[in-house]
């Protein structure tokens, strides 16, 4: 199958099963977004939106948390991943906001990289759910998902070669949905460990389904092990 159909494949289905697909993080504005996705960095939604109720309650401006300090921010963060490196980014990231921006999150990779805290991904996905930009965030779901699917070469050994042959490929109009399908699809269907294949429609289209019913064709195994006993 050619990578261009098998593309269409694919988003024909996730158009279908997935035709609502969106962030799970919750958020009021760009701003509490980007203090939700940058506490997201190694770390699940479902944390991060306990906690950022009461951080977004008591710093709901740049302006309110460029004037606090890391040590407070951590006592709302402490329950996620490297609190303490996050809440002097938090704050770094308000400070800059406020001193360069007039207040307002960017709209550009090159600006919102500029932000503490605010790498690649982390810019992608604002631009992708704040502006509707065509940018793909490639985090560990979606590397894992569009390789197991084909949808990637092998040799895409990093987030940015995945990120730019997904570019490549993906009708920009979709990119933004088509960046949610698969991090729903890899956090719900195509886990990590136990994958549900069973029940999952691309099933028999994807590059692992494929490989795995190879593996357990009798036929093909019958005929491995004739090669093997007649070398």
């Amino acid at each position: 199958m050619k990578k261009q159909e098998l593309y269409q494949k694919v988003t024909s289905y996730f158009k279908q099963a997935m035709p609502v697909a969106e962030t799970e993080l919750h958020y009021d504005n760009p701003f509490h977004l980007l203090i939700a996705v940058i506490l997201s960095a190694q770390c699940t939604d479902k944390r991060v939106n306990q906690i950022t109720p009461a951080l977004f309650r008591d710093f709901p401006t740049p302006e309110a948390l460029s004037v606090t300090t890391p040590e407070v921010v951590f006592e709302y963060i402490r329950s996620v991943s490297y609190p303490n490196n996050k809440a002097k980014h938090l704050v770094g990231m308000a400070k800059m906001l406020v001193n360069n921006y007039n207040s307002r999150v960017p709209d550009t990779l090159e600006e919102l990289m500029k932000l503490p805290g605010v790498g690649r991904k982390t810019a992608n996905v604002i631009l992708s759910v704040v502006f509707n930009e065509a940018a793909m965030a490639v985090d560990t779901h979606v590397f894992r998902v569009s390789h197991r699917i084909g949808l990637v070469p092998e040799s895409c050994k990093t987030p940015f070669s995945t990120e730019k042959y997904l570019m490549k490929y993906l009708p920009k109009d979709i990119v933004p949905t088509a960046h949610h399908w698969l991090i729903l699809h890899g956090r719900y269907v195509c886990t990590a460990r136990n994958p549900k294949c069973d029940s999952c429609g691309l099933n028999g289209l994807c590059r692992e389904s494929l490989k795995k019913n190879s593996e357990n064709n009798p036929l093909l195994q019958l005929n491995r092990r004739k090669k093997s006993k007649e070398s």
